[in-house]
């Protein structure tokens, strides 16, 4: 059987049951990869050039050290984040992105505009929602 995708943007696409489950398996493995409220923020902040720890947790406010840690280990055990000691004293850690991370950039950027078109779809029908609730005069 041959299912039908579309959207707003894209022509029709025809999905088998077997390329249906191939971007299934697709999708699973990048969210496995990058879930979490805290790495795709954390890849955020390290676009603008490489950060210490506490520059990270402070542009990151409610994240705890020890789940940056956690998170920092994970983005570099995928390949996304690149770790740099320098001997100095006290030691310096230093987090960039990797030019793998940069194969990120245009999910990020669809994510980034979904999320400003959510924000006004919310606001929007909270406005209709309050309308709606105005009692009328009499």
């Amino acid at each position: 059987m041959i299912a039908k995708a579309m959207d707003e943007n894209n022509p029709p696409t025809e999905y088998s049951k077997e390329t249906c489950k191939v971007s299934v398996t697709a999708v699973r493995d990048t969210l496995y990869v990058l879930n979490g409220k805290w790495k795709l923020p954390m890849l955020v902040s390290l676009i603008n050039g490489p950060k210490r720890f506490k520059e990270l947790q402070r542009e990151l406010e409610d994240i705890t050290p020890k789940i940056l840690s956690k998170e920092l280990r994970e983005l570099e055990l995928n390949g996304f984040v690149t770790r740099t000691v320098y001997d100095t004293t006290p030691v310096t850690v230093i987090y960039a992105r990797t030019e793998y991370a940069n194969s990120l950039s245009k999910v990020i950027q669809e994510m980034r505009d979904w999320g400003i078109q959510h924000r006004e779809h919310i606001k929007q029908m909270s406005r209709e929602e309050a309308g709606a609730k105005k009692p009328t005069a009499v």
